[in-house]
């Protein structure tokens, strides 16, 4: 039977394994050259898709106003030029706040795990719905699509993601580092 002093002893030499983020895995704890890699994949994935949505936002648009007479079309364009002008510094905006009011209370490992399953479970349908919501919406679609890229430039420049912030807290709190 072993002592109580030797029992303390084994727990706290035993290391606690690093929690593995979705898309970053264990990477984020040392962030070295593969955790800027993952980093730099999403970054150029986003990219592309910012590309598509803002091409696809611009000729839906340009479909819905081509029966349009000049003058009109004219109007709508200013009034869609300075829509946009304002709604992707609002997407700067809503993506810092909320990512310091998220780096205020981070998210554990679990959490965040959980939070990846259940997006990926109503990503598809949100997504169904999304395609007819987009033709609804061809009137405003370039303003929302500059939305759309304020907020994912804010989310791609962060230093450190609240998944981070929060697997370290709980790193931390539930054992020594590795």
């Amino acid at each position: 039977m072993a002592s109580r002093a030797s029992s303390k002893a084994s727990a706290q030499e035993t290391p606690v394994l690093i929690p593995a983020l979705p898309k970053l895995g264990t990477t984020w704890y040392k962030r070295g050259t593969l955790y800027w890699l993952c980093r730099a994949r999403t970054t150029v994935f986003l990219l592309v898709v910012m590309a598509m949505v803002c091409f696809l936002a611009l000729n839906l648009y340009r479909g819905f106003t081509s029966e349009w007479t000049p003058p009109a079309r004219t109007v709508a364009n200013w009034v869609q030029a300075a829509a946009s002008c304002v709604a992707l510094p609002w997407g700067w905006l809503k993506q810092r706040r909320g990512h310091r009011e998220a780096l205020l209370n981070p998210p554990t490992p679990e959490q965040t795990r959980q939070a990846k399953l259940d997006h990926n479970r109503r990503a598809p349908g949100r997504i169904a719905a999304g395609r007819g919501l987009v033709l609804l919406a061809a009137p405003v679609l370039p303003a929302f699509a500059a939305y759309i890229v304020g907020w994912l430039t804010a989310w791609l420049t962060v230093r450190e993601y609240p998944s981070e912030v929060g697997a370290r807290r709980w790193l931390e709190k539930h054992g020594s580092r590795p």
